[in-house]
């Protein structure tokens, strides 16, 4: 097969961790490849991206489940050509499954141009979507803690009377 890029990387995100790989063709034909496992604390994310640019990097796909990709993605799409994959789209060969040949699969299907992208917003639009949902979020919690508070209108608008007494006792306050 055709390299379509000469040097990118393949991410495979979880919770706690990245596993990349980086993938080069050497101007003598020779494949460089590098695997390396990160954390996805802000400073190790940053490090991954100086890391994949002191390579040469200029295109990354990385597959994820969930939204754990939102803050590397938002991290390193100013630097690299971002791609998001489905992971449903990256069936492996059957056999033995780990993050290591995830990430390096990734890497190699995107040099050879076999990855197509999951639809990304812009970030305005991706920002203005979050802050919406945030609102959202906080209009219902405050109707939820409203509704314990407020007790209701019945109890507040009744004269005070004493069982002991009758009603019409309740009525002569005078």
């Amino acid at each position: 097969m055709e390299n379509v890029f000469s040097c990118c990387a393949g991410l495979d995100v979880h919770k706690e961790s990245v596993e990349a790989c980086v993938r080069r063709m050497e101007p003598n034909g020779r494949l460089y490849q590098q695997t390396r496992h990160w954390g996805t604390m802000t400073r190790d994310l940053l490090a991954m991206a100086d890391w994949m640019a002191a390579q040469g990097v200029t295109h990354v796909a990385m597959e994820s489940t969930g939204v754990f990709w939102k803050p590397i993605y938002n991290l390193l799409e100013g630097r690299f050509t971002m791609l998001l994959v489905n992971a449903r789209h990256l069936k492996q060969v059957p056999g033995r499954k780990s993050d290591v040949r995830d990430c390096q699969w990734i890497a190699q299907l995107l040099q050879y141009g076999l990855l197509k992208d999951s639809f990304i917003p812009r970030r305005s639009q991706r920002e203005l979507r979050d802050l919406t949902r945030h609102r959202t979020q906080l209009v219902e919690e405050t109707k939820q803690s409203t509704r314990l508070v407020v007790r209701p209108t019945s109890l507040w608008h009744q004269p005070e009377r004493d069982p002991l007494r009758g009603a019409a006792d309740s009525r002569n306050l005078g």
